[in-house]
């Protein structure tokens, strides 16, 4: 059926889809609507799930905890200061290797206050342990949110999935989406079944004390799982086209790059306007092309050696920001290319925190600038682009 539904309400349809059996959630702007949707879905019998109304949302992820560690599916969503809230429960999640999954609507940390889209609260859990997945669009939400519990639950994975939307420009605007019958989300997603969980009559420890000799065994093993979470994903976003006709181009989603002298990577609704900007300067005869980060965790680490070998110039625009050497997303691309033989000129463009909008003219400057700094062999390594008291340039 497809239908005309805001970002979050596609969040809410995807988690009733795939038949979560728990929710527990607390509110907050702009991620609301989506756990109110699906109180709507639960008081009225359409969803079979306990609905569990908490305090807080450090609650909302230890509530999931327990009920999936009786073996319940579960799903939660959560936003800016919801998220970082989570935080402590995040990483016990993650080395419980508890296959939740949870929508984050990614916006900006205060102070001051912003409301708007900013993708530092999902960037701060990135070593939480928790495969994080960059949303570009609302049918996108609601398929990944499926494809994400079939790989989450997966015997070689078990680990936590949070799917990214940014805020008001997915959470709030509507697109049509297609919300595919019961039977056939059913046929693709069997029910969730651990092989490990808390039952009546068996004693079994679970989040016990280990000695300093056996602690790094546990850490080894969730490293080598988020590892196998990169070709098990492919695999299942290969049984999902499939089965209902869509894909989104794996862990790393190139666009005209085969030709491309230099490459934007983006994450979240910003490569939708990028696509229109190659799709523009291509006809000028410019080869662009746009690389987008679907999934932070799994790392696309061969898939980003493989574009770089290929390109003069790569910029990287960051909707975060950090205190160190570069933005997050830059730091751990070039990380990842730095052995190559043959690599591009790099550089780090920080865009559109706190909501500021990035135009297709802010992108197409950007493009340009990649060029140049290509053309030069290198240049400023970081840019902050658009920002009061700077150059005009971006503007």
């Amino acid at each position: 059926m497809r239908m005309v539904m805001t970002g979050n309400y596609a969040s809410a349809y995807g988690a009733k889809a795939s038949r979560a059996e728990v929710i527990a959630a607390y509110p907050i702007t702009p991620q609301t609507s989506i756990v109110e949707k699906l109180a709507d879905f639960v008081s009225s019998g359409e969803m079979n799930a306990k609905y569990i109304p908490v305090e807080s949302e450090h609650s909302a992820m230890a509530a999931c905890i327990a009920a999936e560690t009786a073996g319940a599916r579960t799903y939660t969503a959560t936003s800016s200061h919801g998220l970082t809230l989570m935080h402590e429960v995040l990483m016990w999640a993650s080395a419980a290797r508890l296959p939740i999954v949870m929508t984050n609507v990614s916006r900006a940390m205060a102070p001051p206050w912003s409301v708007w889209v900013d993708h530092m609260d999902s960037v701060a859990q990135r070593d939480t342990g928790w495969m994080q997945f960059f949303c570009e669009s609302n049918q996108e939400v609601l398929d990944t949110i499926i494809m994400a519990y079939k790989v989450c639950e997966s015997r070689g994975v078990m680990l936590p999935a949070m799917i990214i939307e940014d805020a008001f420009i997915l959470s709030h605007t509507s697109e049509p989406v297609d919300v595919p019958d019961q039977e056939i989300v059913d046929s693709f997603l069997p029910p969730y079944n651990p092989e490990l969980k808390i039952e009546p009559g068996k004693a079994m420890g679970f989040g016990s004390l280990v000695r300093p000799d056996q602690y790094m065994e546990f850490r080894y093993k969730a490293m080598q799982a988020m590892r196998d979470a990169h070709d098990r994903f492919l695999r299942v976003e290969k049984e999902f086209k499939q089965v209902f006709g869509r894909e989104y181009g794996g862990l790393l989603d190139t666009y005209r790059c085969d030709d491309a002298e230099v490459v934007l990577v983006a994450a979240g609704s910003t490569a939708a306007t990028a696509k229109d900007v190659v799709d523009a300067m291509r006809e000028k005869g410019q080869p662009v092309g746009l690389a987008r980060l679907r999934a932070f965790r799994p790392f696309p680490h061969e898939e980003f050696r493989a574009l770089a070998s290929k390109v003069s110039g790569m910029g990287v625009l960051d909707r975060s920001y950090t205190f160190g050497a570069a933005g997050a997303f830059y730091t751990e691309i070039k990380a990842s290319v730095y052995s190559c033989q043959k690599r591009p000129v790099m550089k780090n463009y920080i865009a559109g925190l706190g909501g500021r909008d990035i135009t297709p003219k802010i992108l197409e400057k950007i493009f340009e600038d990649i060029q140049l700094t290509a053309k030069r062999g290198g240049g400023d390594e970081v840019e902050w682009v658009d920002v009061a008291g700077l150059p005009r340039r971006w503007r």
